[in-house]
């Protein structure tokens, strides 16, 4: 048991001895120094960089021109083409014309009715793309916390290894320890900076395409309670909360 001691203590001392003396230490060498905790940690950074990728991809097929889609469903409508607004809705297929869409389903029903069914199909649609985002939040506080994890059993480690000795070693294996155990702290901070990053980054895309969503319902449904030329009826009256 002595005799393993020594030989980790010795590949510490020689580890901090090529840092050292110049000699090209890869970050991989460092890596691995950190011990079975970077495992985890790098599993985190690979999440990571696919529910960015994964969401970046979602937000972008999501976006439009919301205006492009307004002028087009209000002149389907004032022609009386709701057909023709349907299918136009289910070619473009983003979430902003499948809400619409709920709504022209539902029109000759009461306003009530094609509100709430646009109302409903809005949350659907924000859930949509705020899914896989509690996945990000979570990765920003537990890669820090696996981390620091690492260098604490690190430490454990390296103390236990000083008393089996009795305290007879050399301060420069002992620093070599200590900055092994040290990595996965940094590692862990790296990935939970960049997982709290990419988390505020897309919450932001998500926040504008919500509220695109949420102006462009209300106009749509204005809009179906804006009478035409010749019917001159008063508008009925309407909830003014969406989503």
């Amino acid at each position: 048991m002595t005799i393993l001691l020594l030989q980790d203590l010795q590949s510490s001392q020689d580890s901090l001895a090529a840092l050292g003396s110049g000699t090209e230490v890869s970050q991989l060498d460092i890596v691995m120094q950190a011990g079975w905790i970077m495992i985890p940690i790098v599993l985190l950074s690979l999440l990571t960089i696919f529910l960015l990728v994964e969401r970046l991809l979602t937000l972008r097929k999501a976006e439009t021109d919301k205006e492009g889609i307004m002028d087009r469903i209000r002149a389907f409508i004032s022609e009386g083409d709701i057909a023709g607004a349907r299918a136009y809705c289910d070619a473009q297929d983003k979430p902003l014309t499948r809400i619409i869409k709920h709504g022209l389903e539902r029109l000759g029903r009461p306003i009530s009715e094609i509100q709430d069914a646009v109302n409903g199909a809005g949350k659907s649609e924000a859930f949509h793309l705020e899914k896989r985002m509690d996945m990000l939040a979570s990765i920003a506080g537990i890669g820090p916390m696996i981390g620091f994890l690492g260098t604490v059993t690190g430490m454990i480690e390296a103390f236990q290894q000083i008393q089996s000795l009795q305290g007879n070693v050399n301060p420069s294996v002992l620093a070599g320890g200590i900055w092994e155990a040290l990595v996965s702290t940094a590692a862990g901070l790296v990935v939970g900076i960049l997982a709290f990053f990419f988390y505020n980054f897309l919450l932001g895309k998500i926040s504008r395409l919500v509220h695109d969503m949420e102006m462009s319902s209300t106009e749509f449904i204005d809009l179906l309670q804006t009478p035409s030329p010749q019917a001159g009826t008063p508008r009925p009256p309407r909830k003014d909360t969406l989503f």
